[in-house]
C-alpha cells in the first residue's frame, strides 16, 4: 500500500510509526509538510519520502491522509484539486482520502476537492501516540469495500477502530474518545491535588493516580463483566469508596461529565458548520 500524508505533526507521526515496516515499507509512505525538521525526523526514523509541498507523489498513493488542523484544511487541500482531476482524466485510480480533522464534514471536503467522492472521515485520539488509540470512522458513499478495508488497516496501526453508519455520529465519537483523554488527565490532576492536600507529595499522588487509572482501565478492558458491576464490587455500603461516590453523586459529578461530553460533541458540530460555510 502506498500512503501519502498531508501534514507531519504528532498524529501523522504516530500513524507513520505504526505503518512503516509493518503494514507497508517506509519507502511507500510520502509525507508533505512545510516543517523541514518534522520531515527529517520522519525520514530518519522510518525511511519515508518527503516534500515541502503537495506533489505528484501524493496522488500516486492509494490512500491520502489529511492530517492538518481543521482551520487550515481548505487551504491545505487546494493544491490537490488539479492533481486529482489530472489523475482522473488519465484514467488513474481515485485515491482514498482519509481525513482525521475534527469537525470537517465529508460533503464540505468533497466540495473543496472538486467533487472527489472516496472519503473516509475518522476521529482518532492521542493514545495513538503509543499505539493504544481508538478511532471512529465513517465512509462516504463513494468508498469501495477495498478502500474501507485500507482505511481500517491504516487506523488499526495505532489502535482499535469503530465503524459508524451515520456521519452525524462522528461528533459523539469526538466528544467521548477524541476529547476523552483530556478528561482522564483532568481527573488524574484532581486526584493528585487531593493527595497533596491529604499530606502526600505531588510525586506520590501522581504515581498513585496514574497507576490506579492504568490498572482500572485494564481491568475493565479485560473483564467480561459490566463496568457497573466492577464499580459495585469496590463499593461496600458505609465504606470509604461509598463515601467518595456518595460525595460525587451529591456534587453532580456524573451529570457534569455527561454534560461535558455533550458540549464537546456540540462544538464538533458547530465547527463543521462554521468551516463548511462558503
Amino acid at each position: 500500500m502506498k500512503i501519502a500524508f498531508i501534514g507531519g505533526g504528532n498524529m501523522a507521526a504516530a500513524l507513520v510509526a505504526g505503518l512503516a515496516g509493518k503494514v507497508t515499507p517506509g519507502a511507500n509512505i510520502h509525507v508533505v509538510d512545510p516543517n523541514p525538521a518534522a520531515l527529517e525526523a520522519l525520514h530518519a526514523g522510518h525511511g519515508v519520502t518527503t516534500a515541502a509541498s503537495i506533489d505528484e507523489a501524493v496522488t500516486a498513493a492509494e490512500v491520502i491522509v489529511l492530517a492538518v488542523k481543521p482551520q487550515s484544511m481548505r487551504e491545505a487541500v487546494a493544491p490537490l484539486v488539479p492533481l486529482l482531476a489530472r489523475a482522473s482524466q488519465q484514467g488513474s485510480h481515485a485515491p482514498l482520502v482519509l481525513s482525521i480533522a475534527a469537525g470537517i464534514r465529508s460533503a464540505d471536503l468533497a466540495r473543496w476537492l472538486g467533487g472527489h467522492a472516496a472519503i473516509v472521515r475518522c476521529m482518532p485520539n492521542t493514545p495513538a501516540l503509543i499505539g493504544m488509540g481508538i478511532s471512529g470512522l465513517v465512509a462516504s458513499q463513494g468508498v469501495t469495500a477495498a478502500q474501507r478495508q485500507a482505511a481500517d488497516q491504516v487506523l488499526k496501526a495505532v489502535g482499535a477502530t469503530v465503524w459508524l453508519d451515520d456521519e452525524s455520529k462522528i461528533d459523539a465519537v469526538t466528544g467521548v474518545s477524541g476529547s476523552g483523554p483530556a478528561y482522564v488527565f483532568y481527573f488524574i490532576e484532581a486526584m493528585q491535588q487531593a493527595a497533596v492536600e491529604l499530606g502526600l507529595t505531588a510525586e506520590q499522588g501522581l504515581e498513585l493516580a496514574k497507576a490506579t487509572f492504568t490498572g482500572a482501565a485494564q481491568l475493565a478492558a479485560q473483564s467480561a463483566e459490566p463496568v457497573t458491576l466492577l464499580r459495585e464490587r469496590v463499593t461496600s455500603k458505609g465504606g470509604t469508596t461509598y463515601a467518595a461516590l456518595t460525595s460525587m453523586e451529591e456534587s453532580g459529578v456524573k451529570a457534569a461529565i455527561v454534560t461535558a461530553v455533550k458540549a464537546a460533541a456540540a462544538r464538533g458540530r458547530e465547527l463543521g458548520e462554521q468551516m463548511g460555510r462558503d
